[in-house]
């Protein structure tokens, strides 16, 4: 069953002069159980999507959709009130500043607290109750990787590293119990073993408590080590979706294939002071997108008809957008 399932999602922003889109036509599906990879190289509208998925668009921003709907119920037509429980207790999202993110007035321990909820609380008095609260607190914070508790948890966001800042954004989306958890780059900054900690924290909770991940990320590596379907998104496009072991064996759009192909190579037999394979170009602003395949004026098969925007083809559970995809003769 479809926890999160997105189809046509589309959002124009207002520049004053004229309106662009931003996301064009995005499908996005995470069941449950599941962990999803969203990737694509920045300014691609990964960020735009988990705020669109939260609510948390600039009211001047048109955003439509065929379904934008949690659990089979739809997300749009919801109160604002009924959104908040949403995302209080079923969804969590790290957002990727961990800093702007976070309220610069309270504790970073006031804040974990806060996000306990309080059917989780046990106790009958005040005072029980807010110990147990603490407990909760200090308990999340040492599961990623936080030990000196005390101190961080009475300091203000602005006087910790911004790491420390990223880990506290994730207790707090975990200390709540979700059923999903939207990560937005959630290991930016931090040292590898760190990274590597988190990351099997993530495992853990996704094959112990069936927790279902939304990844957005452009780490390749950690996505491929624990994620079971991936989306690839394409200046506000998506260009294929499909089960992780399929696409990294026979990626059949082009740019899934050069971010593939883009990831650093740890072969013994690689020869020193090799380039990495790159895409030539830039992704285009947003005020310029060319018309039909927005991959166009960069894609190496690219031909007459890619002026015309590509449906979306479909293998068993595989899609993709492309008019010319790879392995076309093995089709």
């Amino acid at each position: 069953m479809a926890l999160l399932d997105i189809k046509n999602l589309t959002l124009e922003i207002d520049t004053g002069q004229t309106r662009v889109k931003a996301l064009d036509k995005v499908n996005l599906t995470v069941s449950s159980g599941e962990i999803r990879a969203l990737v694509g190289e920045s300014g691609s509208g990964k960020s735009l999507i988990v705020s669109a998925i939260s609510g948390a668009l600039p009211p001047q921003w048109r955003m439509t959709a065929d379904r934008l709907s949690w659990r089979g119920e739809s997300l749009l037509s919801m109160s604002t009130e009924q959104r908040r429980q949403v995302m209080r207790r079923d969804i969590a999202v790290v957002f990727q500043n961990p800093v702007s993110a976070l309220d610069p007035s309270a504790t970073l321990g006031q804040q974990l607290e806060e996000s306990i909820p309080d059917e989780l609380v046990r106790g009958n008095w005040f005072w029980q109750r807010g110990q147990n609260r603490r407990k909760i607190a200090i308990g999340a914070v040492h599961k990623v990787g936080i030990k000196h508790h005390r101190h961080y948890l009475s300091a203000y966001p602005h006087q910790v590293p911004t790491d420390i800042c990223q880990k506290f954004m994730i207790a707090m989306a975990l200390v709540s119990q979700p059923k999903l958890l939207i990560a937005d780059d959630p290991t930016r900054g931090m040292e590898t073993t760190t990274k590597t900690q988190v990351l099997k924290l993530f495992t853990r909770l996704n094959q112990t408590k069936s927790l279902s991940i939304l990844f957005v990320s452009h780490d390749l590596l950690a996505i491929a080590s624990m994620s079971h379907t991936m989306t690839v998104l394409y200046a506000g496009q998506t260009v294929e979706s499909g089960k992780m072991k399929h696409i990294r064996k026979r990626p059949l759009h082009p740019y899934t294939k050069a971010l593939l192909d883009s990831a650093p190579s740890f072969r013994n037999n690689l020869p020193p002071k090799s380039t990495l394979p790159t895409l030539e170009g830039t992704i285009p602003p947003l005020q310029h997108m060319p018309i039909g395949c927005r991959l166009g004026p960069r894609c190496p098969r690219a031909q007459r008809d890619c002026v015309v925007t590509p449906v979306q083809r479909r293998i068993h559970d595989h899609t993709y957008n492309c008019h010319f995809p790879l392995h076309m003769e093995k089709l």
